[in-house]
Parts: C-alpha cells; structure tokens; sequence
C-alpha cells in the first residue's frame, strides 16, 4: 500500500471517530431483560459513557459489546461505524474478524471427540497426523493436551500460513511446513503460545473426520448453540454487515487492514458477532449444555477451565484451551484475540454467570477492549452484590509545563531497562518496555498515567528533576548527549523486512538492537554471531532466533525470524543518495504554463512583506539550496539562485535557533526557505498522484509561499558536514515521518533536537517530513510568487 493512502484515510477515520457516537442499539434484548434488575439501568448508562469517551479520545472506528448474566443478554450496544466512509454505524450484529477467539472452539471441537472417544489427548500426534515430523532434540511426543495449553514446544508461527502470509494456503500445507521447524523446549517444560499448534489440533481433526475444520465447527457447535452469524469462512453476502478493521503505528499512519484468511485458520480466522459470542457464554454458564443439548459434558468443561500445572507445581495462566485468570477475586475465563484490524474479548466470570463479548476494529486495542469488557464485568458485579457502582477514570493531555519537566531520556536504577519521554505537537509518549504509550493526566488527581490502546494504567512520576517511576521500576535522568554510534556490524542490519501490512524493523536502541514486529512490540535482540540474535527469553518468540543473510557489501537481504521469512523492503534511499521520482511530464514543459498562472485569491488583510536573507542575519547559516540544483527529487533546476529568504520575524526565529545550537557544536543547514507559489505549481504538477502527500497543492498555497516555512537539517560546525539522520532530506518515504520509529539512537536525538530547538522559537513541525518547519504566524502572509532576483531589486 502507497503511503498517499495509508494517510489520506486518516481525515475520513477522525470523521468517523468524532460522528459516529450516536451508538445503535441490537434489538435483540427486550426492554424488559434490560431492566429486570433495579440498578440495570445505572449500569447501562455507565458503561455507555465510558464507550463513548474512549471511541472518541482514542478514535476508535467501531466497537460491538454485550453483557451476559446467565441466560439472559442484559445489553448490546455499537459504536462508531463499519465502513471506511462512516456512513453504516456499528450495531450488535456487526460481523467482525476475532482472531484467537478461534481457539476455544477449535479445542471444544477436540474435547468433543475425546469424549467420544475418537481422539486421545495423550498419545503421540503423529498417531493422527503419521507425517507430523517437526526436528525433535528432546525425545519428548507431542501430544493433543500439549497442543491445547500451549506446551508442545512448537514455534510460535509455521513457515507457511503464518501471520504474514497472505497466500492464504491450505491448512495441510501450513501443518506440513512444521517439519522444516525444530521444537524450541522440552514439551511440558514451559507454556510458550502457539498459532502453528492450534492448527495441527485443526488438522487432527481434519484428518480423522474426513471433514474440513470449518465445517466440522459449523455442524457440531456453531448451529447447534444457534451462532449463524458465525463462521471460520468468510461469510456469504454480509460483506455490508462486516468491519473494515483498521492498523495503526508508531509514527501516525491509519490504514485500512488486509483481509487475507490465514494459514492457521483454526488458531484465529473465525468471524462473530458480539450477539453470537454471548450465545458461546450462556453456554459455558450452564455447563455446556445448548438450546437442544449438551455441547459438553460438564466434567469436559470443567477440565477445560482447570489451569494445567507447570513443572513448578503451580498452576499455569492456560487450560486446555481457556485463558484462566483472576479479577478482583474472581474466577475468570475466557480468551481474547488479535488479527489485522481487531482486538476482541470473550471474558465470564462462571461462578456468577456474568459474561462480556466485544470487539474492537482497531488494531492492537486489546488493552482498551480488556479494560472496557472488565468495567462491564465490574459494574455488573457491584450490581450483584448490590453495592455502588464503580467509576471510570478518565483522563485529559499533560500540561505542556508537565511535559517539558518528564522529557528526556533515563536509565533503570537497578537494571538495564531504559524508559524515554518526548512529545510532539501536544501528544506526550513514553517509549518503555515492549511498547510505545502515550502519557495523559487523570482528570480525578492529575497524576501522569499511562492512556492508550494498550489500556495500561500505570503511573509516572518524576521526583526532583530526576529520578523517574514507572510502577515498581526507577530510573535517573541521563545527559541530553548524542548516544554513540552503532557498530559496524550492525548499520547492514539495520532496515525494514517484510510485507507492507506488517514490516518488521530492525534499530538500535540505548546500545542494543530492537526488532519491532507487527506495528508496536519492541523487543531487544542478542548477537549470537555476526548474523545471528537471540529473542528475549520473554514476549512473542522466547526461545527463538533472527538469522540474516547478507550481501557482499555486508547488507542484510533477509531475516529470518521465528521461523517466518522477512525479505528486505526498499525504503526511502540509501547512504545519503537524494530520492528522486519520475515526473508526471517533464519540468521545463511545466514551467511556462506555471509561471504563467495566478496563486489562489486570499481577500482580507495581511502582513507586508519583508523578506529577509537568512545568511545576513547569521552568516554562520550553512545553505544547501537543492532546488537551485538537480541534486533534488525531481533532478531539474527551479532557482536561479541558491538563497534562502524568509519573513523577517520568521528569519530572527530560525537565526536564534542556529544560535541555540551553538553550544553543542551545531548548525542550521538550510535547504529551502522562502519559494514562489509557480515553483510549488510546478513540484505538484510533476508529482505522481500517490506521492502527492510531500508535496502542497497550489489550489491553496503553501507555508514556503508565504515565507513562513523552513526546510533545514544540523550540521557539525567543526567539519561544515550535515548530521546524518534516520532519512535523506526530500524522502517521500514514511522514514521521513517526524516519529518514524527505525534507525538508530543517535538518529533518532538529532532529530528530536533539531524539532525541540525550533519549537522553541515558535516554529511546529509537518509531521511527514522531519525537516520542515512552520513558523507560528504563517496564516498572516499573504502567498507570494516573486523569484529570487524581484525580491533583491525590491519587490518582496
């Protein structure tokens, strides 16, 4: 996907974010089961807003949610809307993707035939599936019950069929490509989660039944607890009723997420509704048994929902199948799921007979979902018991004077962890852990917490200037210094791999190398050899390895991680080539019917205009006007000088910041300043339509028309060179984002830098291009379109 429309769908999602709160309503529950209870009511309208507030704080596109007591659908609601234009609003019955939800009705299916006596939990799988031959150094068969709780030693992702592939291939060609695996542990030793060993329990059950995993869930559990709105296959004709569900990352790109059915369908492939899954809960609460019988037995079900004992003696956080838990002293089950563009919940507190279902299309929002779907379960706890109900926190941004105090970067006390505040355009973030969380104040006390799609709530704390916490762990304040360079080795590993929908990147953080896998987990990677990295003994892939292949100039190709092919993605330009695209039509075919046209009409009042030449103001201001060369994106000349002007109060503000700079060795090196609206005419007429976001639209004007936009880098004031950052000035590539996640370190703070020591002198960043800079009266400048030469004789 093009990055013109991973970002213009951003305008039409915050549309849908901001319009889409009028939630519909299942007709499904009667009036009468919503209010059979006296305090039902109070609890409905609580939970509503608590929706209604996250929907819209946390633009969350739609959101399906029901509440089980028993037998009973207490309340249903949607929110938001469906599709990408927001015109068909979420409801009940909105069909969404579940992801691993799949699992409990995959492993019901197993536990279905053990009873009858077709399957075995505990003889060897290959019993079942004889070419089932996964590299075994342990001696230890793999079994059914292994399979279930997650303690088979399987790899997390089959070569073929796994997460990222979108070939969609058949679950014995997903299954088969296991035997080019080797067991990561000893089966029984650890539970380590696995989508490839859900789809062998798929293909087991294939196998024996002669019939496919779909239909085989379709005939023996989803038609009988009535879930016709449920399926492991795409769903015929309920295209109008299905979410678009939508990714996001780091660096602010929303995108609309692929649909590929996956390899290991039976692991996370099946399609619900919010209704439906409250069907699969009502179940579970009277022990298995359906509208006309029993799915389960209820020891079955009982033996599903016991935690398995580790090798410890301690009960594990898996059953077979179910995810067993605990809230506020309650039993919990259930399981949740991830997949492009979802996050979902199926939760049931089984000694009360309270259940939630709901869904999210937003990718990674699992947090959110979790903590919405236990509001629910708490609210209607307290209503059981009779008790007041509890409140949800909310939370507003941190005050701008807050956030100057926690920026920064700082190192664990009594660790190696490392924790980094920065904030860009009024959002503050904390890059901590696995994750990257944004920072917000509780409304209720003030104090800085944890507010995202992650749901976490932790608190933050800075005590005198310096020492920062996060929870239990305390970290000092480092110097504000460059980081030190990377070895050698590594700047050939460095990069992004893998498909546009899920790229994994490889950086460098506080001295180590990251892989950032499926848009928001970093983990650190250990070099074994030159080519070789272990995954932390903790996360998605504990156990497993990154192995590179490189080229002979020493530049990985590919990465193979978790047993998953990544091939390396060109992006942006390489060791400080300038990115070039190919013209739409030639530049000096363009350039008399531009200079021949009018800039847009701007009636009103507006400044005169005084542009002034940065270099008078400081000739210490280094200049590498790439527009009046054809070292630029186009490769053709636009001015006949290389000059840089800009508005007087905006010139002042770019020399104090060149100043600013001084005492850390450092410059401004500018690359466009003030330009002529016919030269903006001519970069957009030039431009391919998909590229056309790096570039302003002369039916408005641009900020450089005005004389109130800087394109500009740092440079060493030592050796006169440019400070090399994570992408090339003029990079239609998202590494020229403002918070682009990959490079290194030390990239990444000369960035952060130079956007810091402009903000200061009123300047804000375009969030697509690390390098430009607008100055804070810009909308007082009428656009101008003198050349160079007209505004030296005067005329500017």
């Amino acid at each position: 996907m093009n990055v013109r429309c991973l970002l213009l769908v951003v305008a039409s999602l915050a549309a849908s974010a901001h319009t889409s709160l009028l939630a519909q309503t299942s007709p499904s529950p009667g009036k009468d089961d919503m209010n059979r209870t006296g305090n039902t009511a109070s609890v409905i309208e609580r939970l509503q807003a608590a929706i209604r507030y996250e929907v819209e704080q946390k633009q969350v596109p739609a959101l399906s949610i029901a509440i089980v007591d028993d037998d009973q659908v207490v309340w249903a609601e949607g929110f938001g809307h469906i599709d990408a234009d927001a015109k068909v609003p979420a409801t009940a019955e909105t069909i969404y993707r579940v992801g691993s939800v799949s699992k409990l009705f995959t492993d019901i299916a197993i536990m279905q035939q053990v009873e009858r006596g077709r399957l075995d939990l505990d003889v060897p799988v290959p019993t079942y599936l004889p070419d089932f031959a996964p590299e075994d150094p342990y001696g230890v068969p793999i079994t059914l019950r292994q399979l279930m709780s997650h303690r088979s030693g399987l790899v997390r992702e089959s070569p073929v069929g796994n997460f990222y592939d979108d070939s969609e291939p058949s679950l014995s060609d997903t299954v088969a490509s296991l035997n080019d695996t080797t067991l990561m542990y000893k089966p029984e030793t650890a539970v380590r989660y696995s989508n490839a060993g859900v789809a062998v329990l798929g293909a087991v059950l294939e196998a024996e039944l002669g019939v496919t995993h779909p239909e085989l869930v379709r005939r023996e559990i989803l038609a009988p607890l009535g879930m016709s709105q449920t399926s492991f296959d795409r769903i015929p004709d309920a295209a109008d009723r299905t979410a678009a569900g939508w990714m996001w990352s780091y660096d602010g790109r929303r995108f609309v997420a692929p649909g590929f059915q996956l390899g290991t369908g039976p692991a996370g492939n099946l399609f619900s509704t919010v209704l439906d899954l409250s069907k699969f809960l009502t179940c579970l609460f009277h022990n298995g048994e359906g509208p006309d019988g029993p799915i389960l037995k209820p020891e079955t079900l009982a033996q599903m929902t016991q935690p398995v004992i580790g090798p410890d003696g301690k009960p594990e956080r898996f059953g077979l199948g179910f995810h067993i838990g605990d809230l506020d002293g309650d039993t919990r089950i259930g399981h949740n799921g991830a997949v492009y563009g979802f996050s979902s919940e199926v939760a049931a507190l089984p000694d009360r007979k309270l259940g939630v279902a709901a869904v999210a299309a937003l990718d990674g929002s699992n947090g959110l979902v979790t903590r919405l779907a236990d509001y629910a379960l708490r609210l209607m706890v307290a209503e059981q018991e009779g008790k007041p109900l509890p409140s949800y926190r909310t939370t507003q941004p941190v005050p701008p004077e807050r956030a100057a105090e926690l920026i920064g970067r700082y190192s664990e006390v009594d660790g190696d962890g490392f924790a980094h505040i920065f904030e860009l355009n009024g959002d503050v973030f904390l890059r901590w852990g696995p994750f990257q969380f944004t920072l917000r104040a509780a409304a209720d006390d003030g104090s800085i917490i944890i507010d995202d799609t992650f749901g976490v709530e932790a608190t933050v704390t800075l005590e005198d200037g310096d020492r920062l916490q996060i929870r239990d762990k305390v970290y000092q304040r480092l110097p504000d210094e460059p980081p030190v360079d990377i070895p050698p080795g590594w700047k050939g590993l460095i990069g992004e791999y893998g498909p546009d929908y899920s790229p994994l990147y490889i950086l460098e953080e506080n001295g180590q190398l990251y892989v950032l896998l499926e848009w928001f987990y970093y983990y650190p990677i250990t070099e074994v050899s030159e080519n070789v990295f272990d995954f932390p003994d903790w996360g998605m892939y504990p156990g497993e390895q990154l192995i590179f292949t490189r080229d002979e100039q020493g530049r990985a190709t590919k990465v193979v991680a978790g047993s998953v092919q990544f091939d390396r993605r060109e992006v942006g330009t390489r060791d400080g080539e300038t990115f070039r695209i190919t013209p739409v039509k030639p530049i000096d075919d363009l350039r008399a019917g531009a200079m021949a046209a009018s800039p847009p009409p701007e009636p009103g009042e507006y400044r005169k205009p005084e542009l002034s030449e940065l270099v008078d103001l400081d000739d210490s201001i280094l200049l590498d006007i790439r527009y009046a060369t054809t070292n630029n994106f186009t490769g053709s000349v636009f001015y006949r000088q290389p000059r840089a002007f800009m508005q007087k109060p905006a010139a002042e503000a770019t020399a104090r910041a060149h100043e600013r700079l001084k005492e850390r060795g450092l410059g401004l090196l500018i690359h466009d300043a003030y330009r002529p609206w016919y030269v903006t005419k001519m970069f957009w007429d030039a431009t391919p339509g998909e590229l056309r976001d790096f570039v302003a639209n002369p039916a408005h004007g641009s900020r450089h028309n005005r004389g109130c936009a800087v394109d500009l880098t740092l440079y060493d004031r030592k050796t006169g060179k440019p400070i090399e950052m994570v992408a090339g000035y003029d990079e239609f590539s998202p590494r020229s984002f403002a918070l682009y996640p990959g490079g290194t370190s030390r990239q990444r703070w000369y960035r952060e830098l130079l956007r810091r020591t402009m903000e200061a002198e009123g300047f804000s960043i375009y969030t697509l291009e690390w390098w430009h800079f607008d100055y804070k009266d810009w909308k007082k400048y009428r656009i101008g379109n003198v050349t160079f030469e007209e505004i030296e004789d005067g005329e500017g």
